[in-house]
């Protein structure tokens, strides 16, 4: 059976250029990352090739293999939870880890990136939703979070990320994406040295139409490219 992946790719690209529109804002501005937990190596090449230039991570030791496979011309970016055992090797794989969401994470990232010589670019992940099956910081505390982690000398952070809630319409994921959108905006203007908030990395396959239209920078987006992930047996 023929892939899909260029055309699905394609596809996405096409959305996402019609829903900056929408927004007032450059589709140049939003980065389509792929999603490839449980893709098979072809297809992750076929979507390389097809112009993706940041390839999406759940796992450490995955992460590792395919990066040594298909190089570096690329970006690999975190975007799983991670242990803090698993932070001397996350520091040395990963171009960006996106799943910041607590400071004795930060902490021993921040020890092993000064070990490697690194400065480690991470983003920090905010529950939006308050659901307790989601990682991330609370919302009502992200604000001392990015505080704290912002004082530690091997970490750079870039922005922020979130995980909205599933939903059958992408219209009810609005209001987690421009919450995130709205701190991003208070803790600019807080000022605080030594952090960025060039990204807003929010929205997957589901709802990335509408993560745009409230100012995602990059798109984590998996099944709109790949299709439907196998059912583990």
């Amino acid at each position: 059976m023929e892939s899909k992946v260029k055309s699905n790719i394609e596809r996405v690209r096409s959305a996402i250029g019609g829903a900056a529109l929408r927004a007032g804002r450059k589709d140049s501005n939003v980065r389509l990352m792929a999603v490839t937990k449980t893709v098979d190596d072809d297809r992750i090449m076929e979507a390389i090739e097809a112009g993706i230039d940041i390839i999406g991570e759940s796992y450490v030791q995955e992460a590792k293999r395919k990066i040594e496979k298909m190089g570096r011309t690329i970006e690999w970016h975190m975007i799983g939870y991670l242990q803090s055992n698993k932070a001397k090797y996350a520091v040395k794989l990963f171009d960006m880890i996106h799943s910041v969401g607590r400071m004795d994470l930060a902490v021993e990232l921040d020890r092993r990136a000064a070990a490697a010589d690194l400065v480690t670019k991470i983003l920090i992940e905010v529950n939006t939703s308050c659901e307790k099956t989601k990682s991330g910081v609370p919302y009502t505390e992200a604000m001392q979070l990015v505080k704290d982690v912002s004082a530690l000398n091997n970490l750079s952070i870039q922005g922020l990320m979130t995980m909205a809630p599933w939903f059958d319409d992408p219209e009810d994921a609005r209001p987690y994406f421009a919450s995130l959108r709205e701190l991003r905006d208070r803790i600019i203007d807080e000022n605080v040295n030594r952090v960025e908030m060039r990204e807003l990395s929010m929205g997957m396959s589901g709802d990335y139409e509408v993560a745009v239209e409230e100012g995602a920078t990059i798109l984590r987006v998996g099944r709109s490219i790949f299709g439907e992930r196998p059912i583990a047996k």
